[in-house]
């Protein structure tokens, strides 16, 4: 029985090499390829076909480590019409990024700058470790060399530091704010000052300099409140306190210390909005915007949202708390009116604006929390995987302000992700921890897939945790609890000592749902 592989090689030049020759190799409709012991259901071709077709790639297996493969020619653009993206980024949402965009139709390739060892070996890109993607004339020059037609900026940092404006500026079609526009995360003052220029419902607030000023506000406001640097912290530079004790600390730290460096030498501090935290994502053109599904990310480490706040330890798509009204709600009150005041401050807005909402409990209305200019993790992982849309057309409309009048198709059901990070994240942890059975954890079930966020390759070959959060173990299902099954399922094949996982992603939207899952991983 033939087995499908579920990616689709958009494959753009002359020839192929077996896994037994570095020889090119022409391909006919029927070809015997060797693959290396082991190979499964989700393995993509160990080296990069080549071929002036877009093809759905067919595995028959016939006998131990030999399969034939069958490319069936797709209904695709012309090969000079495809189209060369080149992600920036080396993270988890970087490889959802590239997971659907390699599906695409109109995608020829994708690279990944710098990219890291799981996109690698999983052939959903080239990554590209040695593109310095601080140095914008490198980029530039890698562009042109390859005949790049999009570039997709995935982290803030390139954003803030004016990567899209270089691009721009040399003609190369970018989905991704400029260095003006990406203050709406860069700088949580500038966020809420539109907010209020613009009627934006957000939190009430103050910013500050001087400590003692930020404490006696803190005094007055009492707790629990909410204290945050005004720049880019890496996700971690929010503070709830609960108590003054906590409050003051957290401005020390900050404004005294320098916790943050030059990212903390402005504290926010805001009312704290009880409620249902909820992610909504819309593709800007500058103009018009169009949303995304809803997700729902889990901020906190640990079970029942307790511990200290991290990147995001799992999400889920769609969330049942934005239902059709509360989104519609979202995109006339917070998403346009932002597109609207960005556009009359001067600095366009083209890219993914992600607002961090809170559903408040006792108005049952949206605020917003804050917003960031790329797509968040892990909810994109939980998103890319239910888009059935060819992102690359999508993104080149956001580039050249066509996204009037357009919509995005989605799969049924929903997706779940579980982030599993090393042990004493979101703190000190130890790299290098040798992670095994990534590929038992990814034949669980056809719709399980594992995206790397902070993985390498050690002198044997095996898998490594290099960063914090480390794996996003992802899932489809036809409902919500389908889709958890699945993903623990997966997460518990996985033989990591070193690293941990929340057991309860999903249990806002699943609250009776008992979780069997390990703090440890095997």
């Amino acid at each position: 029985m033939t087995s499908t592989i579920p990616h689709l090689y958009n494959l753009a030049a002359v020839g192929f090499c077996s896994s037994s020759s570095s020889k090119p190799t022409s391909l006919s409709s029927r070809t015997t390829l060797f693959f290396t012991q082991g190979l499964g259901r989700t393995t993509p071709l160990p080296l990069r076909l080549r071929l002036p077709i877009s093809a759905q790639a067919k595995l028959n297996p016939a006998a131990e480590g030999k399969w034939t493969l069958e490319a069936a020619v797709a209904d695709s653009l012309p090969n000079d019409k495809r189209v060369v993206v080149l992600v920036i980024g080396g993270g988890g949402r970087e490889h959802a990024l590239c997971y659907a965009l390699q599906r695409s139709p109109s995608c020829d390739s994708v690279f990944c700058a710098p990219g890291n060892a799981g996109i690698s070996n999983s052939g959903d890109a080239t990554c590209i470790p040695e593109l310095e993607i601080t140095n914008s004339s490198a980029v530039i020059s890698f562009c042109r060399k390859w005949g790049v037609g999009l570039v997709v900026v995935g982290p803030e940092a390139p954003l803030v530091s004016g990567l899209a404006n270089d691009l721009v500026k040399f003609g190369i079609p970018t989905f991704g704010p400029t260095a003006e526009a990406a203050a709406l995360e860069g700088s949580k003052n500038f966020m809420k000052n539109l907010c209020d220029k613009y009627g934006i419902p957000t939190a009430k607030y103050r910013t500050f300099t001087d400590p003692s000023a930020a404490k006696l506000y803190i005094q007055g406001q009492g707790v629990p409140i909410v204290v945050k640097a005004d720049g880019l912290a890496a996700g971690k530079g929010v503070i709830v306190a609960m108590t003054l004790e906590e409050a003051y600390e957290a401005v020390d730290s900050m404004l005294v210390n320098g916790v943050f460096g030059s990212a903390g030498c402005r504290v926010i501090v805001e009312e704290f909005l009880d409620g249902e935290e909820a992610s909504f994502f819309a593709l800007v053109d500058g103009e018009h915007a169009i949303p995304l599904e809803s997700a729902q990310d889990h901020k906190r480490v640990g079970d029942g949202d307790t511990g200290p706040n991290t990147g995001g330890m799992g999400a889920y798509s769609p969330a049942p708390v934005l239902t059709e009204h509360l989104q519609s709600i979202v995109m006339d009150s917070i998403i346009l009116p932002t597109v609207k005041g960005m556009a009359a401050e001067g600095c366009n807005f083209v890219g993914v604006l992600y607002a961090g909402l809170m559903i408040e409990k006792k108005s049952g209305l949206p605020k917003l929390i804050e917003y960031n200019v790329r797509f968040g993790d892990p909810e994109c992982q939980a998103l890319m995987v239910r888009l059935e849309s060819d992102l690359v057309q999508v993104l080149l409309a956001a580039c050249r302000g066509e996204l009037n009048g357009m919509s995005l198709n989605w799969s049924p059901g929903s997706a779940l992700v579980v982030v599993m990070a090393s042990e004493g994240y979101p703190g000190s942890y130890k790299k290098g921890t040798l992670i095994r059975n990534l590929e038992e954890a990814e034949n669980v079930a056809p719709t399980v897939k594992i995206f790397h966020a902070g993985t390498a390759l050690d002198a044997n070959g095996n898998f490594i945790a290099t960063g914090g959060r480390v794996l996003g173990i992802t899932a489809k299902g036809k409902d919500l609890a389908e889709a958890q099954e699945r993903a623990y399922q997966a997460v518990e094949e996985i033989n990591w000592p070193e690293g941990f996982y929340r057991r309860d992603i999903g249990w806002r939207a699943l609250p009776h749902l008992q979780f069997a899952g390990k703090d440890k991983v095997k």
